[in-house]
């Protein structure tokens, strides 16, 4: 996986990218779950890395995981 560098929110709306205010069960279900099947490609897999990393840092952030 691709490394992953901090958030700036400046950065992130230069990107396109938006907001995303979900509840911490559910964030904590994406941090844990990968929906990649078995001969999913590199690119796949790098993007569900992503976006449980995210889920989880957010999680961890706000306090809800240590």
């Amino acid at each position: 996986m691709a490394s992953v560098e901090p958030t700036d929110p400046k950065s992130e709306q230069e990107k396109g990218r938006v907001p995303l205010w979900l509840d911490p069960d559910d964030l904590d279900r994406l941090s844990r779950h990968c929906c990649c099947a078995e001969d999913a490609s590199e690119e796949e897999r790098d993007r569900c890395g992503r976006i449980r990393f995210r889920a989880g840092a957010a999680l961890h952030k706000h306090g809800y995981r240590r």
